[in-house]
């Protein structure tokens, strides 16, 4: 990543906050709505603000991606008896890829040669050289000599502060936890004490199964002339976290891990007229009707859809001061009311009904996990076709297992 391209976008960003705000300062001040003009010029700089905080993120994500990347390359080793150079670089994916034996990327160990198909219910996609849009386009025709990467939105619920359980073994977990406490009254003098006692139930963690396979020729491994070393490891991951992120926050429970949607309570129900929009009042009314101790847990934060933030950036409280704070250094998060805002593209956007903002202790939110990611390659798999294929499989389960009010959401009006 270049540190000064970062640079440009942070200060770009925070050129276009402050020109939004120069409009609605002006329109608050005369105290009016926005003129035809106005609205076309904050869509426009809306829209620019959302981009360019994608691009900024994506360049910061591309730079951890790549550091991880070359640490874990560092120290693998296809053969262990084989030592590579001190001063020789990260092997390329070339090299990986064409080799004899399979990869455990989180040990650095070999695997089983070879695994064979038995019935599994995987995505799958296969990339050739015969192809363009299945990889014949990162065959080298003498031109440019680096995959350029189109962005998608990706799932955000695991940088809100989730409890991680890790484990080797996939069995139920049961996760005890209260529903009421106890309560001591006044009783008169040699009165009988009444029983109080406190409430529990249990919350049950499984391991759900997500599974993805991706295939490349041998001849596109052999022939490629761009790196697809991180490529690789972020497509796959990628579509992994996408998977048990959308259930993350909206998952049913039945078949599919229990979404922090799911089992929240509404905190703050929208008025009529605004088309289920909130109001600075409404997030405010959402942030005190979560109670202090999970309001002060640093694990307590805002999640919404990206496309809210463009009304949540136009909102003042009654002294006029805007909610939104952005960030004043580069790598910090945005701030609402003294919490950072996460952003998922699987919250629900401003809608009539819509359960559109999460606010409240995501530490209460418990995500299990089984053995991390397993990337494994194979090429016995695809023998008669020549191809290599790569698995990476997830097993994972999540659950609030406090529901007595630590999560809650803003609920659009019905009507």
């Amino acid at each position: 990543m270049s540190a000064a391209l970062a640079k440009r976008l942070f200060e770009q960003r925070n050129r276009l906050v402050v020109q939004a705000r120069a409009i609605t300062d002006k329109v608050d001040a005369e105290e009016r709505d926005l003129t035809v003009e106005e609205r076309t010029a904050w869509d426009q700089i809306d829209t620019e603000l959302r981009s360019t905080d994608t691009r900024l993120a994506e360049v910061l994500e591309a730079d951890k991606r790549s550091a991880d990347a070359d640490a874990a390359f560092r120290d693998l080793r296809i053969d262990p008896e084989a030592e590579a150079p001190a001063d020789q670089s990260a092997p390329t994916v070339r090299s990986l890829l064409a080799a004899g034996k399979p990869i455990d990327l989180r040990s650095g160990g070999q695997l089983k040669p070879g695994w064979r198909n038995r019935g599994m219910d995987f995505d799958a996609r296969a990339l050739s050289k015969g192809t363009a849009t299945a990889g014949g386009n990162t065959v080298k025709t003498s031109f440019y000599d680096r995959l350029v990467d189109h962005l998608i939105e990706v799932s955000g619920v695991m940088m809100a502060g989730p409890t991680m359980l890790n484990t080797d073994s996939g069995e139920v977990i049961q996760v005890s936890t209260t529903t009421a406490h106890s309560t001591a009254t006044i009783i008169g003098e040699g009165s009988a004490i009444s029983a109080s006692d406190p409430a529990f139930t249990q919350r049950a963690l499984g391991a759900y199964k997500y599974a993805i396979l991706l295939q490349l020729s041998n001849e596109l491994i052999t022939d490629t002339s761009v790196d697809l070393e991180g490529y690789l490891a972020m497509e796959l991951g990628r579509a992994l976290g996408n998977g048990f992120g959308g259930h993350a926050i909206t998952g049913t429970g039945t078949g599919q891990p229990t979404g922090i949607v799911t089992s929240a309570s509404t905190g703050v129900t929208g008025g009529a007229g605004v088309a289920g929009a909130f109001t600075a009042d409404n997030l405010i009314d959402l942030h005190f009707s979560v109670i202090a101790p999970y309001r002060n847990s640093k694990s307590c934060a805002w999640v919404m859809k990206d496309s809210s933030l463009g009304n949540l950036r136009k909102l003042k409280d009654s002294a006029g001061y805007y909610l939104f704070q952005p960030a004043m250094t580069m790598g910090a998060p945005d701030m609402l009311l003294g919490k950072p805002i996460v952003t998922d593209p699987f919250v629900a956007p401003v809608g009539l009904s819509a359960k559109s903002v999460i606010f409240g202790d995501f530490s209460r939110y418990f995500v299990r996990m089984v053995n991390g990611i397993r990337l494994e390659r194979s090429n016995e798999f695809a023998f008669n076709t020549d191809q290599v294929t790569w698995r990476a499989i997830l097993r994972a389960d999540g659950i609030t297992v406090d529901q007595t009010g630590a999560l809650k959401v803003f609920t659009g009006n019905a009507a």
